[in-house]
Order: C-alpha cells, then sequence, then structure tokens
C-alpha cells in the first residue's frame, strides 16, 4: 500500500539573500585624503577648544569687552556667548550665557579645574582639549600645524577630483532634487540605499562640508590671525571684524561636529564593516539590483 507523505512535514529551505556586486567606489585619493582629515580636525578640535579657554566669549563685530580689572565685570556687555563660572550662595557654579539666557552648566561646562584655585577654573575641560592643560602657546602650534595640514590635503583633493572627475559625483543634479522627498522618507524607515553612487541626501551634506564648511573655517581661521593681516586686511571687512570671524568659525566648527555625529550614526545603521571596507580599500558591497560593472574595477 502507497505511502501518503505529508508535504508540510518537508524542511523548506530559506531563500538565499543575492549579494551585490563588490564595486569600486573609493579611489586612492578620496581615501588617503579622508584619513588625513580625519587626523587634522581632531587634533584641530581639541587644541582649539584649549585656544577657546583663553576667552571663553564671543562677539560679533569688531570689539571685545574685557572685564574691568578693578569691578571684575566687563567693561560693555557685547557678548552673545560666554561660558564661565559665577559665584552663587551654594559656591562657584558652571554657567553658559547665550544670548542673554543663562543655564547653570556645572559638571559640562564653566567649571572645570582646581576646585580650591578659583583663578584657574576653564570652560572645556581637560580631557577635550590638547594639550590637557592650559597652554596658549602651545595649543596655537598645534593647531596652526595641521591647520596648514589639513588645507594642503584639501588642495590634493580638489586637484585629484577635478582631474579623475570624483567632484562631478559629489553636487546634487536636478534628478537628485526631485527624488530627495523619497531619500528622506527612506532615511526616516531606516531603508538605507546600497548604490553606486551618493544619493541626493549624501551630496547636499558632502557639498555643504566641502565647499561652504570647509573654506569657511579656513577663511575665518586666517582672518583671526594678526600676521595674516598684510598678506589679506581685506578678509577683516569681508566678515565684518576679526571678533565676527571667531564667531563664525566657532558656529562653523559647531556645525561640522554635528555633521561629523550624524555620518558616524548612519556608518553604523548602514553596516560599519562594509563602510569602512570602502574607505580603506575603495570596495564596497552594492545592492543586488546595481548591476556589475567589470570596466569600474567590480568584482562579483
Amino acid at each position: 500500500m502507497a505511502s501518503i507523505t505529508d508535504d508540510s512535514a518537508r524542511p523548506v529551505a530559506k531563500p538565499t539573500k543575492t549579494r551585490g556586486p563588490l564595486i569600486y567606489r573609493q579611489s586612492i585619493f578620496t581615501r588617503l585624503t579622508h584619513w588625513l582629515w580625519v587626523f587634522c580636525l581632531f587634533f584641530l578640535l581639541f587644541s582649539g577648544l584649549n585656544i577657546f579657554n583663553a576667552h571663553p566669549t564671543l562677539y560679533f563685530g569688531q570689539q571685545s569687552s574685557f572685564p574691568n580689572l578693578q569691578t571684575e565685570k566687563p567693561q560693555f556687555n557685547a557678548a552673545w556667548l560666554d561660558i564661565g563660572a559665577v559665584n552663587t550662595d551654594a559656591g562657584p557654579r558652571g554657567q553658559t550665557t547665550i544670548l542673554g539666557h543663562s543655564f547653570d552648566t556645572t559638571g559640562v561646562l564653566g567649571l572645570s579645574g582646581d576646585p580650591f584655585d578659583p583663578s584657574g577654573y576653564r570652560a572645556f575641560p581637560s580631557w577635550l582639549t590638547i594639550p590637557n592643560w592650559y597652554d596658549l602657546a602651545s595649543a596655537r602650534v598645534v593647531h596652526f600645524f595641521f591647520a596648514w595640514l589639513l588645507v594642503a590635503t584639501l588642495l590634493v583633493w580638489l586637484l585629484a577630483s577635478i582631474l579623475n572627475r570624483h567632484i562631478r559625483e559629489i553636487p546634487p543634479s536636478l534628478a537628485d532634487l526631485r527624488h530627495l522627498p523619497a531619500d528622506i522618507g527612506s532615511h526616516l524607515k531606516l531603508r538605507l540605499d546600497h548604490g553606486r553612487h551618493y544619493n541626493g541626501l549624501q551630496k547636499i551634506a558632502y557639498s555643504v562640508v566641502l565647499f561652504v564648511m570647509f573654506p569657511l573655517i579656513v577663511a575665518t581661521g586666517i582672518t583671526m590671525s594678526p600676521g595674516m593681516d598684510s598678506w589679506a586686511p581685506w578678509l577683516t571687512e569681508i566678515f565684518g571684524g576679526r571678533q565676527t570671524a571667531r564667531s563664525i568659525h566657532f558656529i562653523t566648527v559647531c556645525c561640522f561636529v554635528l555633521f561629523v555625529a550624524i555620518h558616524v550614526l548612519m556608518m553604523i545603521l548602514a553596516g560599519p564593516f562594509n563602510e569602512l571596507r570602502q574607505m580603506i580599500t575603495g570596495r564596497y558591497r552594492a545592492s543586488a539590483d546595481v548591476p556589475f560593472d567589470p570596466s569600474r574595477k567590480d568584482k562579483p
């Protein structure tokens, strides 16, 4: 008698996920300059905080308001940002004032240093500065060295990107802008694209960083340097004063730090191994629907 088999009892093979091609996405120049930027910006940021601790107050215009030596109060109130320590009934407290609104930032900003030496209080804590003690001269040496190294790296990247036409892939096209709402929706749903080219959001972000933030940081940095006045005195006039340039420099750096935080977060969400591989080897595992192209050094 023939046996009856139950098909539902048979193990069902799981469908294999089709892998996309391993595309060649980043050139050697893009990878080298990327890691040089990371190296330079690390030292620039933390040495810059040490320099900022020398006078943790920002203004717009030509003048700053240093405190009167007798009253220890500013001669006139022109600051839009001030980070420091204030005396209260409960003892010294850290205070950050932004556009006239004060916030208690004890434990974060304004009250870093030896509690028995109030004159040594600093805006940013020592673990966030290079060197990790207050040394304006050393911080300026470190800052300017890596600033010029960053400028040189930017010029190398720009020249290489023009020659290999990589620079054409960065600015968003009209098609990218039309597809932008869909890109935003995909990112909100964490459906991240693994294509051969950058998507619209990436192109906008990289364009702002490379063509707006970096030039603005460099230009305002040069404007703040008294030694550059004889070379480019017109920069001070363009930015409306050295104090305005200092404020723009600080705000732009804060925006760049925010970009880096989002950049790292998106890298983790998109797959850190795949993202790091493209910046080390140049190769990137694309989605299955991306066509294989041997002329671009793709691999299966």
